[in-house]
């Protein structure tokens, strides 16, 4: 049985999924992007300050569900434009100091043509 995940400190899903879901004892995150929860947009302008948020937002959807940051196993990174890859990681490097298993793809296009947008799989 799943249990879905909610959290205000974290953006409200834009569309018929939750922002996270816990099967078993894993945590399985929908992707977040850059949209601030306290006003519910997009305010980020770079890759660096979009990957803060992503991060901020993971950090509370995780929180949410009773685990953190450091219980993350595997993490699924999407970027807009390959060319921020080294920006991203130095800013995704600090918020995954266990280092997970990642993927890293470059997508065509994000919502809210954001830069980047990052799903993650946690421990409980």
């Amino acid at each position: 049985m799943l249990k879905k995940v909610y959290t205000k400190e974290a953006p409200e899903a834009i569309g018929p999924y939750s922002q996270a879901v816990i099967c078993g004892n894993l945590v399985f995150t929908s992707g977040q992007i850059a949209i601030d929860p306290a006003v519910g947009q997009v305010v980020a302008k770079t890759i660096e300050e979009q990957t803060e948020q992503i991060c901020r937002n993971l950090t509370a959807v995780l929180l949410a569900a009773g685990t953190s940051m450091d219980k993350v196993v595997k993490t699924t990174c999407f970027l807009a434009d390959m060319a921020d890859f080294a920006a991203f990681n130095a800013v995704y490097g600090r918020y995954f100091v266990s280092k997970p298993a990642r993927s890293c793809v470059a997508a065509k296009a994000l919502p809210k043509n954001v830069l980047a947008e990052v799903e993650v799989i946690a421990e409980l």
